[in-house]
C-alpha cells in the first residue's frame, strides 16, 4: 500500500525542508506527499517529479486538514521542520497537530536531525504501516468509559 506522509516547514525552514527532501528523494518516489499550502508550492516548484499535493495554507487550515487525515488513518508519517524561534499565529493548531500525531502513534520529526533518523531507519516504512490501524480509542478505553 502506497504510504503518505506529510510535510510542513514554518516560514525559516521551508528552504531546509526543500533541501532536506532533496537529500532523501530518493525514499520518496512512490509515496504520496501532502503539505500544507506555502511548504507544498515550493516543493511543486522544486520536485515535479514527486507526487506532492499542497493542501491549504496551516493558518487556513491545513494543519486541521492533515490532522484529520491522521484522525482518519490516511497520513503514515510526517516531517513538520517548526521554527522555534519565530512566535506562530496559528500555535494552537500546531500543537493540535503533533498531539494527535502522538495519539495516532504516526511518527513525526519537527527537526532535521530527528527526520535525518526516521527516513534513514531501514525499517522506516515497516514502521508507518505497522501503526496504520492503531485506535487512540483503544488506548485510552478507561479516559473514555470513566463515570463523570
Amino acid at each position: 500500500m502506497t504510504l503518505s506522509i506529510g510535510l510542513v516547514a514554518h516560514d525559516r525552514r521551508k528552504r531546509e525542508m526543500a533541501d532536506w527532501l532533496e537529500t532523501h528523494k530518493a525514499q520518496f518516489i512512490g509515496t504520496r506527499i501532502f503539505a500544507t499550502g506555502t511548504t507544498g508550492r515550493v516543493l511543486q516548484e522544486r520536485f515535479a517529479d514527486l507526487d506532492i499535493v499542497a493542501l491549504k495554507s496551516g493558518p487556513f487550515g491545513g494543519d486541521q486538514q492533515l490532522g484529520s487525515m491522521i484522525a482518519h488513518r490516511e497520513l503514515q508519517a510526517m516531517f513538520f521542520f517548526t521554527d522555534p524561534m519565530t512566535p506562530q499565529p496559528h500555535d494552537v493548531d500546531v500543537r493540535a497537530l503533533i498531539r494527535l500525531a502522538n495519539m495516532y502513534e504516526v511518527p513525526i520529526a519537527c527537526n532535521r536531525s530527528t527526520a535525518d533518523l526516521l527516513i534513514s531507519n531501514p525499517n522506516f516504512e515497516k514502521i508507518c504501516e505497522q501503526y496504520r490501524d492503531h485506535s487512540p480509542e483503544q488506548a485510552f478505553a478507561d479516559y473514555t468509559n470513566r463515570k463523570v
